[in-house]
């Protein structure tokens, strides 16, 4: 195996395949290798589907081998650190590996020790995450009669910021057409101030949450799970006293209605050392999410140890031969596919013309990314957003006869389970710009 590679790639997910991919097909580039572990590759945003039972896993998995492009050479290793000022990257296995051009796209991680007790109970029981074990979300929502379901999220950056609430709407309609919906009080917890941050999208959203009876609750820091006990416990991140309130009980929330609350309901809340314990009969989350621990302990990070690159170029700010993209990207937007899709054209269009020209393309990165919220079984919203959270749609979508995709629509329930997963292994994942 040859030690040094024009371009060389860690990573295997969704971004290092198709900066690949488009090396080679578009650009007839040669020199490309991929540093990945793994023997399979995930279309991870079907995950969601999988969770409400409405697709299949094993169809959102495929070997490796199939989709890394025949032309790139795979180092089935690991990449554990770098040595950037010799252009070097060490590997578990392969010895150190050299490169003209280095990207980076390992993807993140979980970090379970950020909210204690939750790595001990997630995918057993009561709690799931469609982030870990989509098909066993799917047997806790079947097996669930009543009571109280939790839905939350950390307050780490995670893949897709809407999957944590898709879920609930899929597993609300579920229950609705099962009889369990009068048995049950639905709550969002999540760190956040809003349902979503693009105003037309949160419109939306709030007639959906309307209609489906749930319960809001902002500014939820999940710190702690006790599984025994079947108890969130949270942390609130903007003090109660400002709106006047003192929270001594559960019921205390009511009085919230309007910042902390959305359409308040009467869950038991254990209150303690100025904590909040939300009781629940199911809980979804996703895990709190980091950037692999080989770029956290990096010369190549941010201050919150996220890969540090130019939000509109991809470059990395110090070393002008690196590039990062994808999950593990230090990036004011959203971590999803969508991003990836309009990420990978600037970064190859930069590496091409530096090698070329000696300086980087025109291509610039505003910042796109895209939310596919189902909102029901047969229903979606398709939030699409730049950097300054503003509402962008596609125009292929009028294609489909889709002209308002901040509206729940049938068009893009079916872009969502035929057509993205399609064209995700037929083009995108072969270097075809879609």
């Amino acid at each position: 195996m040859q030690n040094h590679h024009k371009v060389l790639i860690i990573g295997g997910g969704t971004a290092g395949i198709m900066v690949a991919a488009q090396l080679i097909e578009q650009k007839n580039f040669t020199d490309v290798a991929i540093i990945e572990p793994a023997d399979t590759h995930y279309y991870q945003p079907a995950w969601t589907l999988v969770g409400a039972g409405t697709y299949d896993y094993e169809k959102t998995a495929r070997p490796m081998a199939s989709v890394i492009p025949k032309q790139a050479t795979w180092v089935k290793d690991k990449a554990t650190g770098f040595d950037p000022e010799n252009n070097t990257v060490h590997t578990a296995n392969s010895g150190d590996l050299t490169y003209d051009f280095l990207v980076v796209a390992p993807g993140l991680t979980y970090d379970m020790s950020m909210v204690p007790g939750l790595g001990d109970a997630l995918d057993k029981g009561v709690v799931c995450s469609n982030y870990t074990d989509p098909e066993h979300t799917w047997k806790v929502i079947q097996n669930f009669k009543g009571g109280t379901a939790l839905f939350t999220q950390p307050a780490t950056p995670i893949k897709c910021g809407g999957a944590p609430q898709k879920i609930m709407y899929l597993a609300e309609s579920h229950w609705r057409k099962t009889g369990v919906t009068d048995k049950t009080d639905i709550v969002f917890a999540t760190p956040g101030t809003v349902i979503f941050g693009v105003p037309e999208i949160k419109k939306t959203l709030m007639e959906v949450v309307d209609r489906k009876d749930i319960n809001l609750r902002f500014f939820h820091k999940l710190v702690e799970l006790d599984a025994e006990n079947q108890i969130a416990w949270y942390e609130l991140t903007k003090d109660p006293a400002g709106e006047g309130v003192s929270l001594t009980s559960g019921e205390d929330f009511k009085d919230l209605e309007g910042t902390f609350v959305h359409n308040f309901k009467n869950v038991k809340v254990t209150v303690k050392d100025g904590r909040f314990g939300i009781h629940y009969d199911m809980l979804h989350t996703a895990p709190p999410s980091v950037a692999p621990e080989f770029i956290r302990n990096s010369s190549l990070v941010n201050d919150a140890k996220w890969l540090e690159v130019d939000q509109y170029t991809m470059q990395h700010k110090r070393f002008s031969n690196i590039f990062g993209l994808g999950d593990v990207a230090g990036l004011p937007t959203a971590k999803t596919g969508a991003a990836i899709r309009k990420q990978v054209p600037v970064v190859v269009d930069n590496i091409i013309t530096l090698m070329q020209h000696q300086q980087t393309g025109n291509k610039e990165y505003n910042g796109y990314s895209s939310c596919p919220l189902v909102t029901d079984y047969g229903k979606m919203v398709l939030a699409e957003f730049d950097y300054d959270n503003k509402f962008t749609p596609d125009p292929k979508l009028k294609q489909m006869l889709v002209f308002n995709s901040d509206k729940e629509h049938w068009r893009l329930w079916m872009l969502k389970k035929y057509m993205l997963p399609y064209l995700y292994w037929n083009k995108m994942m072969r270097g075809q710009d879609v």
